[in-house]
């Protein structure tokens, strides 16, 4: 059956000014999890330093916000993109309680003297940097987060989260190693991404020129 020629441009799929559906509103599930991750920061860190900073039931506390924060970090962005939740805040918010929670974490650690300095500089040097590099070719492109990136901050919360534990024996030198190991991912997929960053902004270079 054809239409009429009254019938509303919105109603026709795929013709310039038709309705575009509306942008999820701030006040959704995700980003709830993303504000709650947020409001776990300053928590944490205090469960962390009371009795002392070296209480074992209040580090056990601590662990236990730290782990809720964690688990808020792996669900937010999934049911953001799977509900048709995805808004600005979202975007903005989320990278920040990501690196808020982590960075309280290795800081607050290395001040306890339970974490060497100079895994929180460059773990932090590394965020920081990696950050900056996005905002230097977005205007290229955008760097996907990488598999080896995702493998870096599940080691990374898992060790940091055994160091907020106060263990012993083996468990002690396993929590070392993982360390060790999320150190190296953090380095190894830091230079990954500086090469998809060169590449990027030369591709994007090179098209520039070649469209003058």
């Amino acid at each position: 059956m054809t239409k009429g020629p009254g019938a509303p441009a919105a109603a026709r799929p795929g013709r310039p000014g038709a309705a575009t559906p509306p942008q999820a509103g701030i006040w959704n599930i995700a980003n709830m999890l993303t504000m709650l991750r947020l409001l776990l920061v300053p928590v944490f860190v205090l469960l962390l330093f009371a009795g002392g900073g070296h209480d074992p039931k209040w580090r056990a506390v601590a662990w236990a916000s730290f782990a809720i924060a964690m688990i808020t970090d792996l669900f937010d962005g999934e049911i953001a993109r799977r509900k048709g939740l995805v808004t600005d805040f979202g975007k903005i918010a989320d990278p920040i309680a990501d690196k808020a929670i982590m960075g309280s974490a290795l800081v607050s650690l290395s001040v306890l003297g339970d974490l060497p300095w100079w895994v929180t500089v460059v773990i932090l040097a590394r965020e920081l940097g990696i950050t900056l590099l996005r905002f230097w070719v977005i205007r290229f492109g955008v760097i996907p987060a990488s598999r080896g990136g995702k493998l870096k901050t599940l080691t990374q919360g898992i060790a940091v989260g055994m160091y907020v534990l106060v263990l012993t024996g083996w468990l002690a030198t396993g929590r070392a190693l993982l360390m060790g190991l999320a150190v190296l991912l953090t380095v190894g997929t830091g230079l990954d991404y500086v090469g998809q960053a060169l590449r990027l902004r030369r591709e994007g270079l090179a098209k520039a020129r070649e469209g003058r």
